[in-house]
């Protein structure tokens, strides 16, 4: 589990094809060496990967992950190339400030950003939902943009705004983030088991 609060922002240092439907993705990151350990979870762009392998080079930490052609076909991961930049959380530990909401790293689709309106030191985003996913978000809910827990300010039908603060600007990959591009969409666990209860009435 995550929090969707960012702890580093990672470079994407190669993407190599492997066997059996896999790409090896290296992504360079500003963590210790020596906390990063093979099988820890990290959430890369919203994305629970698991690490496989790590080192370090011209001083600078890395770390491996392994994905399937599944996952570059329902996310952002199958266009990351060299130099991409991506939002990095390590998983949540017993005892830890659950600063944003819980987040699971199972992203249910892409949200497309339909326009971006800069203000002063802030931005506001209005984003598309896919269409099965536009009934779990709500205003005042919660929702993981590319691994950012964020507020929603408003919905109608299936676009939905989010008011991107200074400071999420700066540590976030969001201060680059322009209209038509998407994003990893994870939709607030509890909206989903209460649309289920909802169903199931």
């Amino acid at each position: 589990m995550f929090t969707g609060i960012v702890t580093d922002v990672g470079e994407v240092r190669s993407v190599n094809p492997r066997a059996g439907n896999l790409h090896r993705i290296t992504i360079f990151c500003g963590y210790p060496r020596t906390e990063i350990v093979q099988g820890a979870s990290i959430a890369c762009s919203g994305v629970c990967l698991t690490v496989v392998d790590g080192g370090e080079e011209d001083g600078r930490s890395w770390f491996a992950v392994d994905a399937a052609d599944e996952t570059l076909r329902v996310t952002t991961v199958g266009r990351w190339r060299q130099n991409s930049k991506i939002n990095l959380e390590r998983a949540l530990k017993f005892g830890d400030e659950l600063g944003g909401h819980l987040v699971a790293g199972h992203v249910d689709g892409l949200a497309t950003v339909v326009a971006r309106e800069d203000m002063t030191e802030m931005a506001r985003f209005a984003l598309r939902a896919p269409a099965k996913l536009a009934r779990f978000i709500a205003p005042k809910g919660s929702v993981a943009l590319d691994g950012v827990s964020l507020t929603v300010n408003a919905v109608e039908k299936d676009t939905f705004s989010v008011l991107i603060i200074p400071h999420t600007l700066q540590v976030t990959t969001f201060g680059a983030l322009r209209k038509d591009e998407n994003v990893n969409l994870e939709v607030d666990t509890m909206a989903r088991y209460a649309a289920r209860l909802m169903e199931m009435k």
